[in-house]
């Protein structure tokens, strides 16, 4: 999509056939193709289509807004989804900041949060389609006012009147993503740079980044989003050196402690999951110390405990048998308790879930829980059930 495909959706004939494709089937796409074709340009309609498609995407992001708002193919994939963009929003609203300028904009996902909570943002981004569009969903979702959105290379933009800057770099290229900072459009060292010249700043980046990466003076911050780790962000002007693991919706948010990794012990009754965002973070050592409990391996983050305690960090199961890994005993057990449905966990297992399933033609009326992993080193089995704490 061009700029002049994209100013035609604007008009009255597009928006009409916008609104006639909210509910559309992309199945039945040549069809309806050919039907409109009869009464709208051709042009138009491929428009029309390809955004009633990308609004579908984003719908998984924006909820009901994406039904008002435009977007690109990489805009719709870059964006931050709302309940995160709200959490970075009100971070910022919670340290006094009133204005920010958003460099590398995007589509204006985080620029909408931001002005939702009463913020205004200047929104730069260097493609003219993206600025449009931007634009286009400001005034879609009437926060027109608190938005200005600029055309324009981020490198040349004076912030100086702005009380934080937020950098989103792109992190993907022709061959996908990019795991390299410095391979960021603009470099994370430009990035670094900038929000150093900041009273507050947020830098977001990848989930994997190497925490040696991480400067000094930069709090770390990874999200995750019902159990998807989402985002790492790198906050200035907060708390230099923290690890921060951030989980929504429930907004529950840890700050490490900077302790060492606990040491294996044999199984006990209970296995905790830690959240992504947890491991990501390196702060499994301080979930285990609030849970009583060690690792099952020094190389697996499995928390193993006797106890079972209460914590928004990490799921538990309880542990029914601890056995090596063996298809032909896994297949006995399961169809002696009459095992129908099993849900397969694997950490540190060379075995892959969905074929280790074909395998095991689970019949019955039970349910289980199948950790694939390792314990002291060893391939094993960890079967049990959800605990509720």
């Amino acid at each position: 999509m061009d700029l002049e495909a994209f100013s035609a959706l604007l008009t009255g004939q597009g928006q009409a056939l916008l609104a006639g494709l909210r509910d559309y089937d992309p199945a039945q796409e040549l069809g309806t193709a050919t039907r409109l074709r009869r009464e709208h340009p051709a042009a138009l309609v491929s428009a029309a289509l390809a955004q009633a498609r990308l609004r579908q995407r984003g719908a998984a992001k924006f909820g009901e807004d994406a039904y008002r708002m435009y977007f690109t193919p990489d805009g719709v994939e870059q964006a931050t989804r709302t309940s995160v963009a709200a959490h970075r929003a009100a971070r910022f609203t919670a340290l006094g900041v009133r204005r920010v300028a958003d460099l590398c904009g995007g589509i204006g996902g985080d620029a909408i949060a931001l002005a939702r909570a009463g913020v205004k943002v200047l929104a730069v981004d260097r493609s003219p389609l993206t600025c449009a569009v931007a634009n286009a969903n400001a005034r879609a979702l009437g926060l027109e006012g608190l938005i200005e959105v600029r055309c324009a290379d981020v490198t040349e933009v004076d912030t100086g009147a702005y009380d934080a800057v937020f950098v989103d770099p792109a992190r993907r290229g022709g061959r996908g993503r990019i795991f390299d900072p410095e391979a960021y459009s603009p470099p994370l060292s430009w990035a670094v740079a900038a929000a150093r010249k900041a009273p507050y700043a947020a830098l977001k980046i990848a989930p994997g980044i190497p925490h040696e990466a991480v400067p000094e003076e930069a709090e770390a911050e990874w999200v995750s989003d019902r159990g998807d780790v989402k985002e790492a962000v790198l906050w200035f002007g907060t708390a230099p050196g923290a690890r921060r693991a951030t989980l929504l919706p429930s907004g529950a948010s840890l700050v490490g402690e900077g302790l060492q990794d606990p040491a294996a012990r044999p199984v006990g009754r209970y296995l905790y999951e830690p959240d992504g965002a947890v491991i990501r973070a390196h702060l499994v050592a301080d979930i285990a110390r609030t849970l009583g409990g060690g690792l099952i391996d020094e190389t697996i983050a499995y928390i193993t405990a006797d106890e079972l305690r209460p914590t928004p960090y990490a799921t538990p199961y309880e542990i029914t048998d601890v056995l090596p890994f063996n298809l032909k005993r896994l297949k006995a057990l399961l169809r002696e308790r009459r095992v129908g449905t099993a849900v397969i966990k694997k950490r540190g297992s060379a075995v892959e879930p969905e074929e280790l399933r074909k395998r095991l033609r689970l019949e019955g009326v039970n349910t289980c829980v199948i950790v694939l992993t390792r314990v002291a080193g060893a391939p094993m089995m960890l079967l049990g059930n959800p605990a509720q704490a």
